[in-house]
């Protein structure tokens, strides 16, 4: 069972404390993704990696097979150009020493997950790292299963061993935390014009209205 604290501020994410992995987000499994519009998960999973961008949260990128499986999506290899995603064999992504290697040298123990298939590729490493002492949080908006049941039986599965489930706005706003915060808020406005679905729509009509206000002020 993971043993970090679930209540309290200390149970909410700050970017010192975080490392995120994204999992197998590729061709071969998102062509039987069937438990979400894959348009979705591509968008959320890319705005979690910008969210982690912003706020410099170390992020491991990992495929498996991508010979057959095809190369990571491109929106994700984007955020990061010049990282070579980590390509396994082993289907448990914690059962790659380099993966886990990689997560112990950033020092960080609040360890955020997201991949294709959840029953399966998310899982399988969030339920081993929970029991190895990690906070273990499972973005579940931007993963996706082979069916809805698949994807809720692994949510399920993940949280009986501890898991956290969450989204990645909820990671975003726990990383921010106080709109004091200046530096980050232009590129996660950005961010969220780009990726925030109705809020950016909203935020852009906002942003009309202010300007023709200041437009009227000034005749």
């Amino acid at each position: 069972m993971s043993n970090g604290t679930k209540s309290g501020l200390q149970a909410l994410l700050t970017p010192e404390e975080s490392v995120v992995v994204l999992i197998d987000h590729q061709p071969f499994q998102f062509a039987n993704l069937n438990s979400h519009e894959p348009t979705m998960v591509v968008n959320n999973a890319v705005a979690l990696a910008k969210s982690a961008k912003v706020f410099d949260v170390p992020t491991i990128l990992t495929t498996v097979l991508e010979e057959r499986g095809g190369y990571l999506i491109k929106g994700l290899q984007d955020v990061f150009p010049e990282q070579k995603p980590i390509n396994r064999t082993l289907i448990n992504t914690w059962q790659d020493e380099r993966v886990v290697d990689a997560v112990k040298a950033t020092g960080r123990k609040k360890l955020i997950i997201a991949g294709l298939w959840t029953e399966i590729c998310v899982a399988m490493p969030a339920i081993q790292a929970a029991g190895e002492g990690f906070e273990v949080f499972a973005v579940t908006d931007a993963s996706g299963g082979a069916s809805k049941e698949a994807h809720d039986m692994g949510v399920q599965r993940m949280i009986q061993a501890g898991v956290v489930p969450i989204t990645w706005m909820a990671v975003a706003s726990e990383w921010q935390r106080d709109w004091a915060r200046e530096e980050t808020i232009p590129a996660m406005t950005e961010m969220l014009l780009e990726h925030g679905g109705a809020t950016g729509v909203a935020f852009s009509w906002e942003m009309q209205l202010l300007a023709a206000g200041r437009a009227g002020s000034d005749v």
